[in-house]
C-alpha cells in the first residue's frame, strides 16, 4: 500500500483552504458525473441528515449529468410541529412534504449543507419523498442503511424528472383497502431547484 513514500488507503478525500483533511468515501464507492467529477454520495447523505428536519436522503446522479440531486425524507415529526408552529395546514403528511413553504425549508437546509461540500458535489435539485423509507419494502436495511440500487431502481422516474428539467411530476401508486379492493391515488411531487 506504500508508494513513493505515500501509504495508499484506497480512501477519498480532499484538503480544505484552512489545511483540514476532510474524508470523502472509500474510492470504489464514489460516483462519477459525465464531466469527470468524483463525489461521495454517503458523505453528503450524512450531511443532509445531521439537520434536524431531514430523515433519510439518498444522493443521486444521472449517467450523463452534470449535477448531483437528492431524494429526501422529511423528519415528519419534527417537520409536522413546525408547521404547526406556522400554521401551515395540512391533512396528511404526504400533502405536508410536498407544501411549497416546507419545500423552503428543506431547500434552506441543503443550501446550509452545500457550504460544505466541493462547488462540483453540492446538490442542485432535490424532491421530498412523499413517506419515510421503509426497511419492511426492502428500502433501507434493519440498520436503516439505504439499499441504493434497489432505490434507485424503485424511484426512478423521480430520478429522470429531476434530470429532465421538469417542475412537477405526478406519481400514482396503487392502494389496497382494509376490505381488499385496490385503488390508484395520484400525487403531484415537486421538484425544487436549490440555487444559492
Amino acid at each position: 500500500a506504500t508508494r513513493g513514500g505515500w501509504f495508499h488507503s484506497g480512501d477519498a478525500g480532499y484538503i480544505q483552504n484552512n489545511g483540514h483533511l476532510i474524508y470523502l468515501d472509500r474510492m470504489a464507492d464514489l460516483k462519477e458525473l459525465a464531466n469527470g467529477t468524483k463525489f461521495s454520495p454517503q458523505y453528503i447523505e450524512s450531511r443532509l441528515k445531521s439537520s434536524p428536519y431531514i430523515m433519510d436522503a439518498m444522493v443521486v446522479a444521472a449517467e450523463a449529468s452534470n449535477f448531483v440531486a437528492a431524494i429526501i425524507n422529511l423528519n415528519l415529526s419534527i417537520v409536522g410541529k413546525w408547521a404547526g408552529g406556522r400554521n401551515i395546514p395540512y391533512s396528511a403528511t404526504a400533502d405536508l412534504s410536498q407544501n411549497p413553504e416546507v419545500c423552503e425549508l428543506i431547500r434552506q437546509e441543503v443550501v446550509k449543507t452545500n457550504r460544505y461540500l466541493p462547488e462540483d458535489s453540492r446538490v442542485r435539485k432535490f424532491i421530498n419523498l412523499r413517506k419515510e423509507f421503509d426497511p419492511d419494502e426492502a428500502e433501507l436495511t434493519r440498520t436503516r442503511k439505504i439499499r441504493r440500487a434497489f432505490l434507485e431502481h424503485r424511484y426512478e422516474n423521480l430520478i429522470d424528472a429531476i434530470y429532465s428539467d421538469k417542475q412537477e411530476l405526478v406519481e400514482k401508486t396503487t392502494v389496497t383497502y382494509q376490505n381488499g379492493s385496490k385503488g390508484t391515488v395520484e400525487a403531484v411531487i415537486r421538484v425544487n431547484a436549490v440555487g444559492d
